[in-house]
């Protein structure tokens, strides 16, 4: 009997995450070992689940099985309310899918009145980050830059600018409004760190300081740390992210915000027409689309220490050209930089295409 289960996604026409619980727990394939230490994610009880076909559950589960590293496969059909799981439970690093739950937060006070996502804001040199941050141009070609919220949480998605991003998170009440917002909607068991320069930062090994952002400064101090160091902390991330989700839990918060069930219907729509104009991921998702198919998404890409990756992945809603959708969560801890993780986001990608066309009689 396999540990793999299928569940419900409930929810037409219900709001609560009480009512898109899981049915029952979702085992993890004992051919997917987790890595040393790492967190296993606890589902919910709730109502007995519907069923994926068993030709996509069986291919799911060979991908997970044959992947170089540890992966997390979760997939949501809206239209026909099953949910197809592979290791989907274990806490996986997000890194900056991560994003994704900063929107949901800059939108839902957007919706409460609490914000404009027309109000402005100033970005100086405190305000950058590290690693990829195209805004830091403007900011330090012009001694400062003016902007408004709507344009920060637009570059976080679409360029995964982590500068935007922390900015974004900063404007709307911090790290803490974000956790806030996870555990109020009810989201399950997804993590939210202190921000891009803390988290990068202690993976690293390091404590964060702001002359790290500027040059190659980050590098610089990274590498001087003994590698010992460096291996303990990675490692260590590795087995318990500081920013981990389970797959299980990204992809049925994905069906809920694709519902209109985080959001109101003018938030909902912005936030995934943005999440349409992603431009990060090419050789991921978007590479096995058919035509007509659709993929609204976000990406994270974590540190790699000595040709391992601390988290390859790709998030989102994949939409068939009858209108059909799917939640997709898709994340890895690759053993090496060889494209592994890539070569599995396409594979799912094409199963759960023609699964979907098998279904219909396409």
């Amino acid at each position: 009997m396999t540990s793999i289960t299928h569940r419900l996604l409930l929810g037409f026409g219900l709001t609560t995450a009480a009512s898109l619980a899981v049915g029952q727990p979702a085992g993890r394939d004992p051919l997917a070992p987790l890595p040393q230490g790492a967190v296993q994610a606890q589902p919910s009880p709730g109502l007995p689940p519907r069923f994926a076909s068993a030709n996509l559950q069986g291919r799911l589960n060979g991908l997970g099985r044959g992947f170089n590293g540890t992966a997390g496969i979760s997939v949501v059909s809206l239209s026909d309310g099953w949910q197809a799981d592979y290791n989907a439970t274990t806490l996986f690093p997000q890194q900056s899918c991560s994003k994704l739950w900063v929107a949901i937060t800059a939108m839902d006070a957007v919706d409460r009145g609490r914000i404009s996502l027309n109000d402005r804001v100033t970005l100086g040199r405190d305000d950058l980050t590290l690693f990829h941050q195209p805004i830091s141009s403007k900011i330090l070609g012009n001694g400062g830059h003016t902007t408004t919220l709507g344009a920060l949480l637009f570059t976080a998605i679409t360029e995964s600018d982590n500068t935007a991003n922390d900015k974004l998170m900063r404007s709307i009440g911090g790290p803490q409004a974000v956790r806030d917002m996870i555990a109020a909607k009810n989201l399950g068991s997804i993590r939210f760190y202190e921000g891009e320069r803390a988290l990068q930062s202690k993976i690293a090994g390091l404590i964060w300081s702001q002359s790290y952002s500027i040059g190659d400064a980050f590098y610089k101090a990274r590498g001087a740390l003994p590698a010992s160091v460096r291996k303990a902390s990675f490692e260590r991330y590795i087995a318990d992210p500081y920013d981990g989700a389970a797959p299980h839990s990204v992809a049925l918060a994905l069906a809920r915000l694709k519902k209109g069930e985080l959001l109101s219907a003018a938030s909902t729509q912005r936030l995934l027409a943005t999440m349409g104009s992603t431009k990060t991921g090419a050789l991921r998702v978007r590479a096995a689309l058919k035509p007509g198919w659709k993929w609204s998404h976000k990406t994270g890409t974590g540190q790699n220490f000595q040709g391992r990756v601390g988290g390859i992945n790709d998030i989102g809603i994949l939409t068939a050209p009858d209108g059909a959708n799917y939640a997709m969560s898709i994340m890895t801890v690759p053993n090496k930089t060889d494209g592994a993780s890539q070569d599995l986001m396409q594979a799912v990608t094409r199963a759960v295409i023609a699964d979907h066309e098998a279904r219909r009689g396409f």
